[in-house]
């Protein structure tokens, strides 16, 4: 820990900073807000100082030193921006444009690229060689990856990934000088469940997601903090959208739950997100059809019928619904008369990252099983059992039902659907309710270690879906139990409020990088 190591202090251009010793230049710079340049260093890798592109000027010290390797040492005096240190990096950026391809207007890294942003910066926009670049092409490195040979400046953090963090050194830097590129010693494509995360380190274009390819620009996509919903892990991630569409997914730092990384399997599943026929519109069940209507309409209806109501009410549900929306459809139960909800997961063969453990695609391939449970919902393999001779209200929320007897919903007193898609089992609903999907909304998901953690709206919903916790609370107001939430964090309010587990959270307290429940350690001890 930080806190527990000695204090040394070096001044940086000028500015004296007190850092913990074992701090290099380059991270006790970044404490004072000079972002010194780098290509080969990244904060999760070993840093081997190999682009040169780090260099600084020391006082007492023969030539530049590597920032991203040398220690601070007390009373040090260190320069960023000094004659010596900006020709250094000059000369790195000319040499590693002799043989680049200058194809910025066709690569998926113009505008993030941190060549393209340090060539402009120091004016190297144009080469003064005159001997022909040397063409090395393009080639897979796993089935959905694109190395761009020509782009690569040979950082080795793809490499550096592959040892450290997934444990498995199948990527080499092949020949030397002019003539080097990464790729595998056997020339054949491998396959490992974090793989992607070595475009995301790639500080040029080299390495391309072969999906997002040609797709977007940087500045033509919208970024918004959230959390990956493809399993219970809960990686915070940042969705990249355009054209109301997720297009690109990377994870966002959180050195408690992902750190930098995040699986393949939720970059694929959040880019699928939303695809189908969306509910757009409330309906209401006249005669043998559902008729579209308004929502004051559509509350009306809720209410009437639930008032009228004389059985209990019961429940199937997603794991992937929010904490809101759960905490909401119970509440409204509870006004009927709660007899069960239930959820069942999809599962698959966890994977875990070896260099960093805590991170894993973990089996449960929902965002908030964890959540559900807390909230009162009960895991079963067969959620149509549990409502075998069920006659009062039934609730679905955002379930597909795929897999439903082609009599559910009949003979029940009412059937009420809420989802963001209509499946062909809520045809057969007595009033449908429309609701985004989460990228679509704000809300909070509980992961398996009992962390909450808030994901932010990126999209807008469709046509007049709007969420759960919302509509649900406008119904409970009209039925006599308190007044409708005006936002997603009185909604976890009102839910931390009641549920002990929840106690001393808040919706702003949980932040960007979440926070755990008051049983969150001992539960997780128990599940391990």
């Amino acid at each position: 820990m930080d806190n527990d190591r000695k204090l040394i202090n070096v001044t940086i251009d000028g500015i004296e900073v007190s850092v913990p010793e074992g701090k290099t230049i380059l991270e006790a710079a970044e404490r004072l807000g000079i972002v010194i340049p780098r290509y080969c260093y990244h904060p999760a890798l070993s840093a081997p100082a190999q682009c040169r592109m780090c260099l600084v000027e020391v006082e007492g010290a023969p030539k530049p030193l590597p920032s991203c390797v040398q220690q601070v040492q007390d009373g040090m005096v260190v320069s960023t921006d000094c004659a010596e240190a900006r020709k250094a990096r000059r000369g790195v950026i000319e040499f590693l444009l002799l043989n680049h391809p200058l194809d910025c207007p066709i690569c998926d890294a113009a505008g993030q690229c941190m060549l393209q942003d340090y060539a402009h910066e120091t004016g190297q926009l144009r080469r003064r060689a005159v001997e022909p670049t040397v063409v090395l092409g393009r080639d897979h490195v796993t089935s959905e990856i694109v190395y761009f040979a020509d782009r690569c400046i040979l950082c080795t953090r793809c490499v550096r990934f592959m040892e450290e963090i997934a444990e498995e050194p199948v990527l080499q830097v092949i020949q030397r000088g002019h003539k080097g590129y990464i790729d595998t010693m056997t020339d054949e494509l491998f396959e490992h469940p974090f793989s992607m995360n070595i475009v995301d380190v790639c500080p040029v274009g080299a390495l391309v997601n072969e999906d997002f390819l040609f797709k977007a620009r940087s500045w033509d996509l919208d970024q918004t903090a959230s959390i990956c919903p493809g399993c219970s892990q809960g990686c915070n991630v940042l969705l990249g959208t355009k054209e109301q569409r997720v297009v690109r997914l990377k994870p966002r730092p959180n050195p408690e739950v992902n750190s930098h990384w995040m699986c393949d399997y939720g970059r694929r599943e959040v880019v699928r997100w939303g695809a189908g026929i969306r509910a757009e519109v409330p309906m209401v069940r006249e005669s043998d059809r559902l008729v579209a209507i308004d929502w004051s309409r559509a509350l009306d209806a809720l209410v009437e019928a639930l008032s009228e109501a004389s059985g209990g009410a019961k429940a199937i549900v997603s794991p992937g619904a929010s904490n809101e929306s759960l905490f909401t459809l119970r509440s409204l139960m509870e006004r009927v008369g709660f007899e069960g909800g239930y959820f069942h997961v999809t599962t698959g063969s966890e994977q875990v990252l070896k260099g960093f453990p805590k991170l894993a695609l973990r089996e449960d391939r929902a965002a908030n099983a964890r959540g559900a449970e807390l909230l009162g919902f009960e895991r079963v393999d067969y959620v149509y059992g549990a409502l075998l001779g069920h006659r009062g209200v039934v609730f679905v929320l955002e379930e597909a039902l795929d897999g439903a007897p082609e009599d559910f919903g009949e003979g029940v007193e009412l059937f009420i659907y809420i989802g963001s898609h209509l499946s062909p089992a809520a045809g057969k609903a007595d009033i449908v309710l429309p609701c985004p999907i989460w990228a679509e909304m704000e809300g909070t998901f509980t992961n398996f270690e009992d962390r909450v953690q808030r994901f932010n709206q990126a999209l807008r919903p469709p046509g007049l879906a709007r969420p759960i916790w919302l509509s649900f609370s406008v119904a409970l107001a009209r039925l006599g139990a308190g007044e409708p939430f005006t936002s997603v964090a009185a909604a976890f309010g009102a839910l931390a409020e009641e549920l002990g587990v929840y106690s001393g959270l808040s919706y702003e307290r949980i932040g960007l990088n979440g926070a755990t429940t008051a049983a969150a350690g001992s539960a997780a001890a128990a599940r391990r």
